[in-house]
């Protein structure tokens, strides 16, 4: 039996109503194929659903108040980790910091060091600006994606 009648033999069991099938040919080939019952999750019946209604003011304060963040976040460059590993701060602990809040950046600056496997990986800013907010704290360690720096 060739792979070409094999893909057939599976296809035309994967469209077809039986669920096992067991083939053993006079060469000695043995097949064996059995499909995946995935079961059904029951459904709730519609007496059981209760449903709460939310005073419309509530929404419209919570919604104001996620615009208004989302505004101020808007408005901040973000500078996140390019890898996982552990944020320093500073070249060595008796360094200053490269950066604190107030400092002001240019695209290219050192920002800190992210250590990953041993090694020690300069992050520079993407952006001009001035430090709003250090994420992340000093030996913690990041993963990637994760803002380390936002930037006004």
């Amino acid at each position: 039996m060739n792979y070409d009648d094999i893909k057939k033999l599976i296809d035309d069991m994967g469209n077809s109503k039986i669920d096992e099938l067991s083939i053993e040919f006079p060469d000695g080939i043995k097949i064996s194929m059995k499909k995946d019952k995935t079961p059904v999750m029951p459904t709730i019946p519609q007496e059981t659903v209760q449903y709460i209604s939310v005073p419309e003011k509530k929404v419209e304060k919570a919604e104001t108040v996620e615009n208004k963040e989302a505004e101020k976040e808007e408005n901040y460059k973000i500078v996140k980790s390019p890898m996982v590993g552990t944020f320093y701060s500073k070249s060595s602990p008796d360094a200053k910091p490269y950066v604190q809040v107030g400092s002001k950046v240019k695209k290219g600056d050192i920002l800190c060091i992210v250590e990953a496997m041993k090694l020690m990986n300069e992050i520079e800013s993407e952006f001009d600006g001035e430090v709003v907010e250090v994420c992340v704290n000093d030996g913690e360690m990041v993963d990637y994606g994760k803002p380390l720096f936002k930037i006004k």
